[in-house]
């Protein structure tokens, strides 16, 4: 898979945006990327687009900027030269393919039906747009029609709300999830960027589903504990309940324990490799030659981290 649509399957989720104001795009791409998403899709539906993606891959050299609404030659050219790194279509535009394939830039046409799901396949595409995905029968729908065309992945994009995010991603051709909610245009026009930060943390910590499993510890009390968990759960944006002789999780209260056998916390998540992303963004890398691997899939690997003397492991959660 090309790389950067490697970068947009570790991610899981790409904010779609509609920016009105050229000035709105360095503080939006501030905000995605501080709060965990370092992608955007800056859709071509206003006069300032083509300067908003060339301001923002100027200014963030390490974001993917992508071009959506991307419906002529022209206007691939133009976002091209601008600095985009992928393009999107609604449809599947054969002269647009044709000639993002010749600039060998990514090209993610919209489709919706098998007809167009096999052209994408004859022009050797590896991932489109469903579109739109809700209004078009949701999930279901997708994986009825996209069954018989099995090297093809998916990035379903409409109607996509928080609540549908786990249930796409979780369906092995969906690489990742265009969504809206988190950019709306109202929020960019007020400036409403603690708003923008708050909902992209969310939608982070909702696909990665951080939850500790299982804690060993060695502390010589109960406060040295504290203090580590405390380190911990504000990487990850979560919160354990204290009691008086142990540490409890607050979905999984037989797993979480105070104890002294051995210092280590085990992180589940529901996609480890994206965890492992996430966690490369804070600078934090895993220790490869840990790496548990059953039936060809990934399943725990230890970090390159210690919290107080504790070690860290991601695991990966079924």
């Amino acid at each position: 898979m090309d790389a950067v649509l490697r970068h947009i399957e570790l991610s899981g989720i790409v904010p779609v945006a509609i920016v009105e104001e050229e000035d709105e795009a360095l503080p939006l791409a501030k905000t995605l990327c501080e709060n965990g998403l370092p992608v955007i899709e800056v859709t071509l539906r206003t006069h300032k687009a083509v300067r908003v993606v060339e301001r923002i891959t100027k200014n963030f050299p390490d974001m993917i900027v992508g071009a959506g609404t991307v419906l002529t030659v022209e206007e691939a050219q133009t976002v091209i030269n601008a600095g985009a790194r992928f393009l999107v279509s609604p449809g599947s535009s054969t002269k647009v393919i044709e000639y993002c394939l010749d600039q060998t830039i990514p090209i993610i046409p919209g489709v919706i039906t098998p007809t167009e799901m096999q052209r994408a396949l004859e022009y050797g595409l590896e991932v489109v747009k469903f579109f739109p995905a809700e209004a078009s029968g949701g999930l279901d729908y997708l994986k009825a029609v996209a069954a018989p065309f099995t090297k093809l992945k998916f990035i379903p994009t409409g109607g996509i709300e928080p609540s549908l995010l786990l249930s796409y991603l979780r369906f092995p051709k969906v690489i990742a999830c265009g969504g809206s909610w988190m950019v709306r245009p109202e929020m960019l026009k007020t400036g409403q960027y603690e708003e923008i930060a708050s909902l992209t943390r969310q939608a982070v910590t909702a696909v990665l589903g951080f939850e500790l499993r299982h804690i060993g510890m060695s502390a010589h009390s109960a406060a040295d504990a504290y203090k580590a968990m405390d380190r911990l759960t504000k990487m990850i944006q979560y919160s354990v309940p204290k009691t008086e002789d142990s540490l409890f999780s607050k979905k999984n209260s037989n797993d979480v324990k105070y104890s002294s056998a051995s210092d280590f916390f085990a992180l589940g998540t529901n996609f480890i490799k994206r965890a492992i992303a996430y966690l490369a963004q804070k600078g934090i890398v895993i220790k490869p030659e840990t790496q548990q691997i059953q039936n060809g899939q990934l399943v725990a690997v230890d970090v390159n981290l210690e919290i107080d003397g504790f070690a860290l492991r991601l695991i990966q959660v079924s």
